[in-house]
C-alpha cells in the first residue's frame, strides 16, 4: 500500500514537471533587434597610433619621453626639504642599530642574540668625508671645489640639487646624489653645504658656510 502511494508520488511530480517542460515554449521575439557591435580595443589602438604616425605626433611623443628620461637622469628632481646653511651648527649620529631576532649561521647555532647592539663603524670606518651641496647654488660649488682642493680630492660628493654629471664632466671627479633625500633623511641634515666625518663611533655633521 505504502509503495503505490509512493509510486503515485512519483508520477504526480514526474507530471508537474513534464508540464512546466513543455510550457517553457519559444514566446518568439518582442522588439526590434539589432546587432551588438562592440569595437576591438586592440584595433582602435593601432589605429590611433596609425593616425598619430601618419601625422607625426607619435614621433614628437617618443622624443618627449626621451628627452624627460634623459633630463631625469642628467638632473634628478632636487630635495625639497633641504635648504642653504645660514647659521653654522654641527651635531653626532650614531649609526648603531638593535638587532631584533637571532642570527645564526650555517649549522643553527646563535652568533648574534636578539636585542644584541651593532655599530657598523666598529667593523667598517667611513674612508672619506662626505659633502653634500646643492650644484644649483654657484656658491656652494665654489665651496665644495674649494674643500676638495684642500682635502686633496680625498672628499665624496654628494649632491641634494643640480646636475651631477654636469660637474663630473668639469671635474673629472665623481659625484654623487642623494637620491630621494634618502641619506640627508637618515643623518638629518637640514642645511648644506653640510660635511659629514668620522668622531670614533659616530659620525660628526657640520652643517657650514
Amino acid at each position: 500500500m505504502r509503495s503505490s502511494r509512493r509510486w503515485r508520488g512519483s508520477l504526480a511530480i514526474a507530471a508537474a514537471l513534464l508540464s512546466i517542460t513543455t510550457h517553457a515554449q519559444d514566446l518568439g521575439v518582442v522588439g526590434p533587434v539589432y546587432p551588438i557591435a562592440e569595437p576591438n580595443l586592440l584595433e582602435l589602438i593601432v589605429a590611433k597610433l596609425r593616425e598619430a604616425d601618419t601625422t607625426g605626433r607619435l614621433a614628437m611623443l617618443q622624443q618627449n619621453a626621451r628627452a624627460n628620461v634623459t633630463r631625469a637622469i642628467e638632473q634628478p628632481a632636487p630635495i625639497g626639504n633641504v635648504t642653504k646653511t645660514v647659521k653654522p651648527r654641527n651635531f653626532y649620529y650614531d649609526p648603531s642599530i638593535v638587532i631584533p631576532y637571532a642570527i645564526t649561521d650555517a649549522e643553527g647555532k646563535v652568533i648574534v642574540a636578539p636585542g644584541t647592539k651593532v655599530n657598523p663603524l666598529d667593523t667598517v670606518s667611513l674612508s672619506k668625508q662626505l659633502l653634500f651641496i646643492d650644484a644649483r647654488d654657484a656658491w656652494q660649488v665654489g665651496r665644495a671645489k674649494a674643500i676638495l682642493e684642500e682635502r686633496q680630492g680625498k672628499v665624496k660628493l654628494i649632491l641634494t640639487g643640480g646636475s651631477y654629471l654636469d660637474l663630473m664632466h668639469r671635474w673629472k671627479h665623481p659625484v654623487f646624489y642623494d637620491q630621494q633625500g634618502q641619506l640627508t633623511e637618515k643623518l638629518g641634515i637640514r642645511h648644506v653645504p653640510a660635511l659629514v666625518s668620522q668622531e670614533g663611533k659616530r659620525l660628526r655633521i657640520d652643517e657650514i658656510l
